[in-house]
């Protein structure tokens, strides 16, 4: 799930793959360079394949790294994406609110992260394109109510254009997979407490056994 970096080199605490998925056209690109780099890249191109980048926030003192995977949104190179699904902690995936088709094929995204990934993977879903107001055929309401109906943990619209909540969004993912992190630390610690705590009382009740045979032998 995650990779503690213990020395200086990268200068980082905690690092977690993520994934980033939805059709071509949707911003997924512009949306993760914005957040990586501030940058809005009005002529970018359509990511062939799929485009690594990593953005850094810093959550209870500690310094996250996401690595990100920016996935191509076209059906020839599906198959590709899907080798990524397996080692992502989390998904998020992208539609763009002015364009109806992106929205109703989140379904069919989250079908595949289901099915592909561990079962474990945490799933947000965010709306770009919020700058385009004038053109949304994608109601906010619409995407709550998916975002509640298939339990998804966190629902956003973003602008990459404008930057409007695009780093909230990656801060989001981040503090939900250290926070993740966390939980998942503690209750290894308690297991780990409760199974020494066993192991002790193991050797005394066979002490205590071997007492009263020894007492009732002649």
């Amino acid at each position: 799930m995650s990779v503690a970096n213990n020395g200086e080199i990268g200068k980082y605490d905690y690092s977690f793959k993520m994934i980033v998925i939805g059709d071509a056209g949707v911003g997924k690109s512009c949306l993760t360079n914005r957040a990586s780099k501030d940058k809005f890249l009005s002529d970018y191109s359509p990511t062939v394949g799929f485009e690594f980048l990593t953005f850094t926030t810093n959550i209870d003192n500690k310094i996250i790294k996401l690595q990100i995977w920016d996935t191509c949104g076209q059906e020839v190179y599906r198959s590709l994406i899907t080798n990524f699904y397996r080692n992502a902690s989390l998904a998020m995936m992208v539609y763009a609110i002015n364009s109806r088709e992106s929205f109703l094929h989140i379904n069919q995204w989250l079908k595949e992260i289901r099915v592909q990934s561990n079962p474990d993977v945490k799933i947000l879903l965010i709306g770009n394109k919020c700058d385009l107001e004038n053109e949304r055929t994608v109601l906010t309401e619409e995407a709550k109510k998916f975002k509640e109906e298939n339990h998804l943990l966190y629902f956003e619209e973003t602008s990459a254009k404008n930057g409007l909540n695009t780093k909230e969004v990656f801060n989001e993912a981040a503090r939900i997979l250290y926070e993740e992190h966390k939980n998942y630390r503690l209750r290894s610690r308690g297991e780990s407490l409760v199974n020494n705590i066993q192991k002790e009382d193991v050797p005394q009740k066979l002490e205590g056994k071997e007492k009263k045979r020894n007492k009732g032998c002649c």
